[in-house]
């Protein structure tokens, strides 16, 4: 057999990497605004996305999530997987955001320098559709311990902080207590339901810098889709609706409870408002509630918050603001800490009310649970609800 000579393997170097080039850039036409691709959510047939659902279904399926009702066929898509956890940037740069206004729940919390982040959940509002997510960006410690509640969620993300030595792991430059590679490695995450973009890129995650009609730095330009990151999750991982021991991971997942709405004379007017720290007011929020339909309609850094994929401005039927403790910077690189295991004070804002509540999460699996103040667990509007991880001192507007 001819051994292969150097410049074969050099024309075939070339060739791969226009291929792969040609590749990217096809994907990134695609998806970039003005050039026929769709920047709404993307049917895709076969695996839950591109359902034709009759409109007159009966929705008689309970989201085990958050409550909300669907139909036995976006249910029986759902079963056959596990929820998804992706990390969403909220930097001013990275707005308008896609695909926060499909999630069942989001989290929101301060990831540092006074910049808030996202960790949204999707398992039963985009049963029946794809639906594109970003910017997609890395773990933090106190996302990761939320994310543990859902029994071996794929968590989305794409890197995180981590030990950051300068000398070959001898020493770190972070805290220990924020390292979330480290962490999601010591709990079996790479093994069981990790979807780091680093161990997987194209095309399940894409780069588009044209995305959002403007140029943007490139931390603010990764995307992804549902159906691509459940698809990658099963036909590579084998990774479906089992958890690491074999049961379906509901089977270990506490439910909240739910009620509908209520009755239009029994609902309030209650708007929410609130920073995250003082004076950085690109990052305050104000909920507006709205009585006729029984939701609040969020703002964020005073303008309504719109998501991308169909310029609908984000809701919720619920909205949480749970206090934690706030330790930091906690290390040279300005890492700030926050206490998401044990317990503390929460208000919770629906129907038009607010109900001075608790929160109470005993280990890092174990499911965030709010009661009143006679200790009686919170019954939630079926829907969308959003928790708001604020400093235990800062003060609420409503």
């Amino acid at each position: 057999m001819q051994k292969p000579t150097i410049q074969s393997i050099l024309i075939a170097l070339v060739a791969f990497i226009l291929s792969t080039s040609s590749s990217y850039a096809l994907t990134t036409y695609l998806y970039a605004p003005g050039n026929g691709g769709s920047l709404s959510p993307i049917a895709t047939p076969g695996i839950g996305g591109g359902l034709n659902l009759d409109p007159a279904l009966p929705r008689t399926a309970e989201c085990p999530v958050n409550g909300e009702m669907f139909t036995e066929q976006e249910r029986a898509v759902w079963e056959g997987r596990r929820p998804l956890f992706v990390m969403i940037e909220n930097s001013v740069d990275a707005r308008p955001q896609s695909g926060l206004g499909s999630a069942d729940v989001v989290y929101e919390g301060i990831s540092e320098g006074g910049i808030s982040r996202f960790g949204a959940v999707f398992y039963c509002g985009v049963a029946a559709a794809d639906t594109v997510i970003g910017p997609v960006r890395s773990a933090r410690t106190h996302f990761v311990n939320v994310a543990s509640e859902y029994n071996f969620p794929l968590y989305a993300h794409v890197g995180g902080a981590n030990c950051s030595s300068p000398d070959g792991g001898k020493t770190c430059l972070s805290d220990k207590r924020v390292q979330a590679l480290e962490q999601i490695a010591k709990y079996g995450w790479n093994q069981d339901n990790d979807l780091n973009q680093f161990s997987i890129g194209f095309p399940t995650y894409w780069r588009d810098y044209e995305r959002l009609g403007r140029t943007v730095a490139t931390e603010h330009t990764m995307y992804s889709s549902t159906e691509k990151l459940w698809s990658y999750a099963e036909k590579y991982r084998d990774w479906t609706n089992e958890s690491p021991d074999g049961d379906d991971w509901s089977d270990d997942f506490k439910l909240w409870s739910f009620k509908d709405d209520a009755e239009t004379g029994e609902r309030g007017t209650k708007s929410p408002s609130f920073g995250f720290w003082e004076n950085y007011h690109d990052f305050d929020v104000v909920w507006n509630y709205d009585q006729t339909s029984n939701t609040y309609l969020r703002k964020n850094g005073g303008e309504s918050h719109i998501d991308l994929n169909d310029d609908s401005q984000y809701d919720a039927k619920v909205v949480i603001v749970q206090f934690v403790e706030e330790e930091g910077p906690v290390d040279e690189l300005k890492h700030m800490y926050y206490e998401m295991i044990g317990k503390g004070d929460a208000m919770v804002f629906q129907d038009g009310q607010v109900i001075e509540a608790s929160w109470k999460k005993l280990s890092r699996e174990g499911r965030t649970t709010f009661t009143d103040t006679k200790g009686k667990a919170l019954e939630l509007n079926r829907g969308p609800i959003w928790i708001e991880i604020l400093p235990e001192d800062n003060d609420i507007s409503y």
